[in-house]
């Protein structure tokens, strides 16, 4: 009797932890399953990013998507002197520079506009910023805009770059119209968009306050198949 008991105890335990065993295989299983997936779908959408923003590539130049780390370079180039001194932008610290690696995410995101960070192709070195805002494509315009760090100045990294943008507005976005704005000062600027053969269209006559005085800019351009 105290035998047959405990068979029939045993007999008990071991359906339910048999039981047990094969819920606990199941949920295993499921737990796997869902993470597979989840894996996948991550995967699938870092290809769509990766497919999504354009690489461009010259002989010197890579012009990529930018990232958190480039914060530093960013802020290098909006906070000296002798890029503020025609650019519309400037920041004082890594924290407000913030805002600037924002508006880039934005213009992707809005579809109103693309940047690229501009790196050298033989080391990754960061050696400015390029690319399209203002993006309208009822109109089939953008604007461009392009700075490079001073060091890396008379090397014909903008020549060799710009084509890289305004073909890729042409060929892949399908644009009709790029535009420029030059604060008339700028003499370098005008020279290299010259090289370029944009179009100098004329002069916007004190239409901008910077630094408490008032500026003019020159209104440059280049049409599709120009």
């Amino acid at each position: 009797m105290c035998i047959a008991h405990c068979s029939e105890i045993t007999t008990r335990n071991f359906c339910r932890f048999s039981t047990m065993g094969s819920l606990l295989f199941v949920i295993l299983v499921q737990t796997q399953r869902n993470h597979t997936q989840t894996r996948r779908k991550l995967l699938e959408t870092e290809q769509k990013m990766n497919k999504k923003f354009p690489i461009l590539e010259s002989e010197r130049v890579i012009l990529r998507q930018f990232v958190d780390s480039d914060l530093e370079s960013v802020f290098k180039g909006l906070s000296h002197p002798d890029i503020i001194k025609y650019y519309g932008i400037s920041f004082d610290s890594l924290e407000a520079t913030k805002e600037q690696m924002i508006w880039f995410a934005d213009l992707e995101k809005n579809e109103n506009g693309i940047w690229w960070a501009v790196c050298s192709k033989d080391d990754g070195r960061f050696l400015g910023a390029g690319g399209l805002n203002d993006l309208s494509k009822e109109n089939k315009k953008a604007e461009i805009g392009f700075w490079l760090l001073p060091e890396n100045w008379g090397k014909g990294f903008m020549t060799e770059t710009m084509p890289l943008i305004f073909n890729y507005a042409f060929d892949s976005i399908g644009l009709h119209r790029i535009e420029g704005f030059v604060e008339t000062e700028n003499v370098n600027c005008k020279k290299a968009l010259a090289k370029l053969k944009f179009n100098l269209e004329g002069t916007m006559q004190d239409c901008e306050v910077k630094n408490g005085e008032f500026i003019s800019l020159d209104i440059y351009s280049k049409i599709a198949n120009k």
